[in-house]
């Protein structure tokens, strides 16, 4: 439904994407995750046809994305990161705007304005003014109206950014009735937790590149330990950091700070590595232990370097 290959686009001297291929099946949710700056927006803008690739091809229900691509297009339904509304219109005539974009005309209007009303729970709300809906049901509504058309491929920028939990959790449920109704998602989200609740595949992407592609337990996979003991220093800054990561029994140490990540293999090293860590000077305010985590894996990946851009 949805196939992307070798696509690049440079800014100037930028390569903001370098070469991404990426694939999903009809009902599948594909995640797209990546640090501020990895080329997620621009690999997104490609994929909906808003940005030229200078190599490399999307088709969309097999059908390419170039040229003469106005059917294609209808077949694409884009909720975008910044929120594509018109406050001063109620919910019902901002949907009568985009059905019309579509073609949509009449009883067909009528019909799909009520069915995504409806499916994002603002039936109650059609003659309201969007400026008075608060931050999630702008969210909604901003989806419904990528809905209008019936389209078969979804991609989703953002879509949860800044709402409360009973709105992200509604979306979740659209979501689902969309997946289960045979849609084709493409989902981008900061938040690893929708993305290990919604995905099927997740695609992790640094530097204008896919880094790794696979379900949550494969990604987890990648983690070279099976616990990580997580220990706040009190004192001054570890000093032996190096020495620690030497240690036969520790698969990785991190220090940010003043924390500590140490991996292992079995929790009957964590009462040693405890022992160990005071001996060498270690001051230990507070400690605990936790499984890696689609966060974990990110991190492993991409670093914990912070992105401005």
């Amino acid at each position: 439904m949805l196939n992307a290959r070798n696509l690049r686009k440079a800014f100037g001297a930028l390569q903001a994407v370098d070469g991404v291929s990426l694939h999903a099946s009809k009902g599948e949710t594909l995640g797209l995750l990546g640090p501020n700056g990895a080329g997620k927006s621009t690999t997104i803008a490609m994929l909906a046809g808003l940005v030229v690739p200078d190599m490399g091809d999307v088709t969309i229900t097999g059908r390419p994305l170039s040229g003469d691509t106005s059917a294609t297009k209808r077949e694409l339904g884009v909720v975008p990161q910044e929120l594509a509304l018109f406050d001063e219109l109620p919910a019902a005539a901002n949907l009568n705007l985009f059905g019309a974009l579509y073609g949509l005309s009449g009883v067909a209007l009528e019909r799909e304005r009520r069915r995504v009303l409806s499916l994002v729970g603002l039936a109650d709300r059609a003659k309201d003014k969007v400026a008075s809906f608060s931050g999630g049901m702008k969210r909604r509504l901003n989806l419904a109206a990528a809905l209008m058309h019936d389209p078969q491929v979804i991609l989703l920028d953002e879509p949860t950014a800044g709402v409360d939990p009973q709105s992200r959790n509604a979306i979740f449920e659209n979501l689902d009735s969309l997946k289960a109704a045979g849609k084709t998602i493409l989902y981008t989200t900061h938040y690893m937790e929708e993305a290990a609740r919604l995905c099927d595949r997740i695609a992790v992407m640094d530097h204008g590149k896919v880094i790794a592609e696979d379900t949550v337990p494969g990604l987890l996979r990648m983690v070279p330990a099976a616990n990580v003991l997580v220990v706040d220093l009190a004192g001054d800054a570890f000093r032996s950091l190096e020495t620690l990561r030497r240690l036969s029994n520790v698969q990785f140490a991190e220090q940010e700070n003043r924390q500590l990540r140490i991996g292992v293999e079995r929790m009957a090293d964590v009462a040693d590595m405890l022992m160990w860590l005071s001996v060498n000077g270690a001051e230990i305010e507070h400690l605990h232990t936790e499984r890696p985590t689609l966060e974990t894996v990110f991190l492993h990946l991409t670093g914990r370097t912070i992105r401005d851009a």
